[in-house]
């Protein structure tokens, strides 16, 4: 669980740099928290867990959290696809 609150702090710092923020709802970040997790131990990378991975470390850096996508997505919907970043 530490690393699920020191990642909780990280992603947290980010959003505030970048004027979104997290999920208000705690069990959906607690749970997009530990999928990042698992994928660091399985895969290596804080991949987002909402993604798929293709075992190609190029062109998955891609979603690598926070992905290249979240910013847009954020931009049009209010949310990233994984629900973990949210407008202010």
């Amino acid at each position: 669980m530490k690393e699920v609150k020191r990642l909780r702090e990280k992603l947290g710092n980010y959003t505030k740099e970048n004027n979104f923020k997290l999920n208000s709802n705690q069990e959906i970040v607690r749970t997009i928290l530990t999928g990042l997790l698992k994928n660091k131990d399985k895969k290596g990378e804080l991949y987002c867990p909402c993604r798929i991975t293709t075992g190609n470390k190029e062109k998955d850096k891609d979603i690598v959290c926070p992905c290249i996508f979240h910013k847009q997505e954020i931009q049009k919907t209010g949310y990233c696809k994984c629900n973990l970043f949210v407008t202010l």
